[in-house]
């Protein structure tokens, strides 16, 4: 069976997945971002680093963006019309400001949708409703935890994803000796690259292997596996350690779940209430924290869309991602 793009136009949340034969072979989410790669606007350009083409651009409704490739005469102050080249990348206590280009002549325009994005591609994307199972038959859910926890197992062991400020790190745990267990994880990080979307920097800690021929047939092994990804790639060094480096345009799904996991507890909740079969209003238990992330419009946009009135409760002992919905008597 060839590939195919599913779609899902959540409650904040766009999701699509490339599937085949059963599986999951890349997955995209996007939670409605304002400043998103693709989008146009004339800005102002509050700062300009001195000595260089690289500045601090200000929206209208005050966002700002990093902007290069400035043009020598562009002064602060200054209007110009830009592109929204990365968004914002969250961190702990901070996020980098998204990205900006200079757009002169372009006429401005929002950013295009998640299912946009893909159908520029030149592929075919079918949108499902609500109601359809077609993302849990080809293993959404467990996609979902994976990204929730960063641990994907493999035959004899597993690979944890961890986002880190300066990059994604893979870490390789398992019980099989050093070289049988670095080609084992090798699939399984190849995988994920593409079911989680990760990009920019990213670092593997495979075991350390002492013979270079070992660290050569996983290079291999590892070159192989990710023949359909773009992007550039050292050798593993003498400690096991392999840098990857593509295109970043967005958090991967394991960034999200990291730094909004409680947003994105509630966006989870949100699409298993959608899916609430049996008849009544919606109870949605979950932890507390949940709860206060899932915003009062997205609870109004559940209401409307399944013509149910929604209620809470609060359960403290609950797991972030433990969040259940059921039906109850109206």
């Amino acid at each position: 069976m060839s590939a195919e793009w599913l779609y899902e136009a959540g409650i904040a949340e766009e999701r699509a997945i490339l599937v085949s034969d059963g599986a999951i072979l890349s997955a995209r989410v996007e939670w409605g971002e304002g400043l998103r790669p693709g989008l146009v606007a004339e800005v102002r350009l509050a700062k300009r680093h001195a000595g260089t083409r690289r500045g601090v651009v200000r929206f209208d409704d005050g966002a700002e963006a990093l902007i290069d490739q400035l043009a020598r005469e562009t002064t602060e102050g200054a209007r110009l019309m830009v592109r929204v080249m990365r968004a914002a990348i969250a961190e702990k206590g901070r996020a980098k400001l998204p990205v900006v280009r200079p757009a002169p002549g372009e006429a401005p325009r929002p950013a295009p949708t998640l299912r946009e994005e893909i159908e520029a591609t030149g592929a075919t994307v079918r949108v499902l409703p609500a109601t359809s199972k077609a993302f849990a038959a080809n293993g959404w859910d467990e996609l979902i935890e994976q990204a929730q926890t960063g641990e994907i197992a493999f035959p004899g062991g597993a690979v944890i994803v961890t986002p880190t400020p300066a990059m994604t790190l893979i870490d390789i745990d398992g019980a099989l000796p050093p070289l049988k267990l670095a080609l084992a994880a090798v699939d399984a990080i190849a995988d994920a690259m593409h079911r989680m979307d990760i990009g920019g920097n990213v670092g593997i800690d495979f075991p350390t292997l002492a013979d270079k021929k070992d660290r050569q047939q996983v290079d291999k092994a590892l070159a192989d596996a990710l023949i359909d990804w773009t992007g550039e790639r050292t050798g593993m060094n003498g400690f096991g350690f392999v840098q990857l480096v593509s295109r970043l345009e967005r958090p991967s799904l394991i960034a999200r779940m990291a730094r909004h996991p409680a947003g994105a507890a509630a966006r989870v909740l949100l699409r298993q209430a959608e899916r609430v079969e049996e008849p009544g209003a919606l109870l949605l238990t979950a932890n507390p924290r949940v709860l206060h992330a899932l915003q009062p419009a997205w609870e109004a946009e559940l209401a409307r869309r399944t013509g149910r009135t929604v209620q809470r409760k609060a359960d403290p002992t609950l797991a972030l991602h433990s969040a259940f919905a059921q039906a109850v008597p109206a």
